[in-house]
């Protein structure tokens, strides 16, 4: 494939990069990329061995040396540079994603899009590091806080965003003066090659030192070393609620920061006075989406009973003429699973449902034969249920939407927030005062709170993340600049006297 070559993607591809080189220990271990499409190898990546991890923390810890000394809006040029080259290479960049993740090509192009907002976003960022300053109670005294980088910041992405959160991260760090060091998901490999090979061409241009954004693969082992390294002041993980509890017990136990984004279990809530057309629109791509496998994809679809029934047949309707297949053929909307275990966990899933007394209304087959022997297509399902069954708390990570009556809008709230999860969340209504209490203090205790769109599809300009077991991180856009940054108060005496704060006296 021509777009493959144009990346520097080959057969067999270094696992390790410190920027502007790669290597990798040909008798380490060997991670085979297969497409979900077909199941068919695209190419390979070597683990980083122990002492190739060494070199990369050295290397990245040196550059900070360095980097931190560059005024910030010229490491923003460095930045504008990236998201010119990854304009350059979006069309190839964004196919890749969609043949080793699955998503559609749409979505995958999206993605590589995102990457390049969030460049720009960091370019002004880098001249708009501001902190405060604020009036001291002692005569002649000047105070003001100001942000430092924090060194080498670790990045642990997920499969279902191969590059586009770890961009998030890693530019904003990158203005900070920070240098990055990314793990990307042992299965999406290669598009983190890709964005490096893009990267290697502009920090060599600009005869930048190694170390600035390096990568590492591998399992969670490899991850580990990371998480528990003193050397990384800050980990940003995305992931499983599971994974995520891991990070920061271990991060915290060295007294490191976390930034967590974990599961979500997103719902929307259609009231009798929404624009029942545009809440039908949000709520399919909001489910089906990358194949439901979004952390803000919509799980459940909170509906008031006096329409429920019109709002189910609806949405039957629309997945009855869903195109699902190969995801870089145009007019396909739902792309495979991105394995055979997501889609047994979404086959245990529903059988879970049905013991708890639901119900699947349509779909949730898995799809053989023809364009579908990679074994990993789904049909989207659509199911009846109560909200305190134990499988409508957990998050699937798969195109499953639960369908949930409510009557009072008070009870539509409590189903709402009744789940461990905070991340997104969405109401439909036309109603001013029904949205503004969605909206309140004891409306969506998520992070992410939308009117009139659905719970996915989130920009760049604002902070992303979510509260409760999601994990409290927030990510891209807004102040979330600061996690990347240690602060510091700092006061001047411009006087000839030291008085001291609260008045103490203390004289000798």
């Amino acid at each position: 494939m021509d777009f493959l070559k144009r990346l520097g993607i080959s057969a067999e591809n270094d696992g390790t990069s410190t920027g502007t080189s790669t290597f990798s220990t040909k008798n380490a271990t060997k991670l085979d990329s297969y497409s979900p499409i077909d199941n068919k190898l695209i190419g390979s990546v070597y683990s980083t061995t122990k002492n190739e991890y060494e070199q990369v923390v050295t290397t990245s810890t040196a550059a900070f040396a360095t980097w931190r000394m560059m005024p910030a809006p010229q490491r923003g040029e460095i930045v504008r540079q990236i998201g010119d080259a990854l304009r350059a290479n979006k069309d190839d960049l964004g196919r890749l994603v969609s043949l080793e993740m699955g998503k559609i090509l749409q979505e995958g192009l999206g993605e590589v899009q995102e990457m390049i907002d969030i460049c720009d976003f960091a370019v002004g960022l880098s001249r708009q590091l501001y902190g405060l300053t604020m009036h001291s109670e002692r005569p002649n005294h000047r105070m003001y806080e100001q942000y430092h980088p924090l060194g080498a910041v670790g990045v642990i992405s997920a499969f279902n965003f191969p590059v586009a959160v770890w961009s998030w991260n890693a530019m904003l760090a990158a203005v900070c003066g920070d240098t990055i060091i990314w793990k990307p998901s042992e299965k999406t490999p290669l598009c983190a090659v890709a964005c490096q090979n893009i990267i290697q061409d502009v920090l060599r241009k600009n005869d930048l030192p190694e170390g600035i954004f390096c990568m590492i693969n591998g399992d969670r082992t490899v991850g580990e070393w990371m998480t528990s390294d003193h050397r990384v002041p800050l980990i940003s993980a995305t992931g499983s609620i599971r994974m995520g509890k891991q990070v920061a017990q271990v991060v915290a136990g060295r007294l490191g920061r976390s930034l967590l984004e974990l599961g979500g279990n997103n719902a929307i809530i259609i009231t009798p006075n929404a624009d029942i057309e545009m809440a039908i629109r949000a709520t399919v791509f909001g489910a089906v989406g990358t194949a439901g496998q979004r952390c803000t994809s919509t799980r459940r679809l909170i509906v008031h009973d006096s329409i429920f029934d019109q709002i189910k047949d609806r949405l039957v309707s629309i997945y009855k003429n869903i195109r699902i297949g190969d995801p870089l053929k145009e007019g396909t909307l739902v792309g495979p699973l991105i394995d055979k275990d997501a889609v047994k966990n979404m086959q245990n899933a529903l059988t879970s449902l049905k013991e708890a007394g639901g119900e699947v209304v349509y779909g949730g087959e898995v799809l053989s034969g023809g364009d579908y022997d990679s074994g990993t297509f789904v049909r989207p399902a659509i199911c009846i249920a109560e909200n305190h069954y134990q499988i409508v708390q957990d998050e699937t990570f798969a195109p499953i939407l639960y369908l949930i009556r409510y009557k009072e809008y008070s009870e539509a709230l409590a189903y709402h927030n009744g789940v461990v999860q905070g991340l997104s969340s969405a109401i439909f209504t036309l109603n001013m005062r029904e949205a503004e209490q969605f909206l309140s203090h004891f409306g969506s205790d998520c992070g992410i709170a939308n009117v009139n769109i659905g719970t996915s599809g989130a920009e760049i300009g604002g902070a992303f993340g979510g509260e409760k077991e999601t994990g409290g991180g927030r990510e891209s856009g807004s102040d979330a600049w600061k996690i990347y940054m240690r602060r510091q108060t700092n006061t001047i005496n411009w006087s000839n006297e030291l008085p001291l704060a609260q008045g103490i006296k203390f004289d000798v």
